[in-house]
């Protein structure tokens, strides 16, 4: 994954949170007049959507683990500290409201050939990031595996600038080109297997990548989202315009009627990845700081994980029940912080966990610089 790639995370959370609430019955309640979806396949869909979300939180906190060891710039993860996770509800509000008046003002038509062009680059990306690891797996060693190198530099001799420094190998292109192929497959056609599939790369490269530095910082974020969304959704018509006139992979489908129309099917239940990335990485972080424990025990991401399924679960009851799209971080939040704090509270972990501060790979390499020169000193 490039530099531009990491430098984009943030982006595409920005995106996330702009149609976070387009939930599982969005496309029920818009169609209910038309279309009536039978029992089978609505809990087929509703199946579906859930196993779908989670799986980049499963296994985008596995690798973020990984990930926060890494050493090399290109898979470094995007730390989010307090101060950015208390001006990201803001952002994300003139983000949202911005897209509204442009939906308003100009052509949707235009808007959205935009929009999938530019998604169309990301989702590549995402996607060849997403399979590198199981390519790597699936060649053998004996694969002829050539090593290449991108470097993009200003000036020369001495005041020569590394601007881009990528560094790929074989594997990577057959990700790269297979990514592509789904691309142009989503480009053409807007087919929602590949809406899927770019979906999922967003989703597992958001958790991967995405790093709390802390417990608090993920409460602070967590909960200022909570607030966005609530009164995004209730208190306005912004958040559900926006919904349904954004056309980007932003979004995991599937459809209520593939019993009768199979792959051909039209009337999709939707979840919005915001729904998945926002929980998602407070549960990688509850993974990290149960490894940091060194206890050998998971306690913390699976009560996490636990807590998601719970909360997502009584998102699609509720709406189910009442027919009315729900902000699902309603549910999720008050799950997904309160579960592990409680069983914090009750292993008398609870001090150690809101202690417990992750340091950007960056600053841990200036620490050991600075520690180095000491040393030298004496010497």
């Amino acid at each position: 994954m490039s530099d531009a790639e990491v430098a984009s995370a943030p982006e595409i959370l920005e995106a996330l949170t702009a149609n976070v609430t387009e939930n599982v019955t969005d496309a029920l309640n818009a169609t209910a007049a038309k279309f009536v979806a039978t029992p089978e396949g609505t809990a087929l869909a509703y199946g579906s959507l859930v196993i779908m979300a989670l799986l980049p939180i499963f296994f985008g906190a596995l690798r973020s683990v990984t990930c926060s060891k890494s050493k090399n710039a290109s898979d470094m993860p995007e730390t989010i500290t307090s101060r950015d996770a208390a001006r990201f509800p803001i952002i994300a509000s003139c983000t949202l409201f911005g897209l509204y008046l442009f939906f308003k003002v100009f052509s949707q038509e235009y808007i959205n050939m935009l929009l999938s062009v530019y998604f169309f680059g990301l989702g590549v990306l995402a996607l060849s990031h997403t399979m590198s690891p199981l390519m790597n797996k699936i060649f053998p060693d004996s694969f002829p595996n050539k090593q290449f190198q991108l470097l993009f530099a200003q000036g020369s001799g001495e005041a020569k600038e590394e601007i881009v420094n990528y560094e790929f190998d074989t594997k990577n292109l057959i990700c790269l080109l297979i990514s592509t192929v789904v691309g142009v497959w989503y480009l053409l056609k807007k087919h929602w297997i590949a809406n899927n599939l770019f979906g999922l790369a967003f989703a597992l490269n958001g958790v991967e990548l995405l790093h709390l530095n802390n417990v608090s910082t993920g409460c602070i974020l967590l909960g200022g989202l909570f607030i966005y969304d609530v009164f995004w959704v209730f208190g306005t018509n912004v958040m559900v315009t926006v919904a349904k006139s954004f056309e980007a992979p932003i979004k995991l489908v599937f459809p209520q009627d593939l019993l009768e129309k199979g792959l051909g099917a039209s009337q999709f239940a939707m979840l919005g990845l915001g729904d998945i990335v926002i929980p998602g990485i407070f549960i990688a972080l509850l993974l990290r700081f149960d490894v940091s424990l060194k206890k050998n025990s998971r306690t913390y991401f699976y009560s996490s994980f636990l807590a998601y399924i719970f909360g997502l679960g009584l998102t699609i009851w509720v709406m189910h029940t009442f027919k009315h799209a729900q902000p699902a971080l309603l549910y999720l939040v008050p799950a997904c912080i309160g579960f592990p704090l409680i069983v914090a509270l009750i292993r008398g972990e609870l001090t150690e966990m809101l202690r417990y501060e992750e340091t950007p790979p960056e600053e841990e390499g200036d620490k050991v610089d600075e520690s180095s020169e000491p040393d030298k000193k004496d010497q």
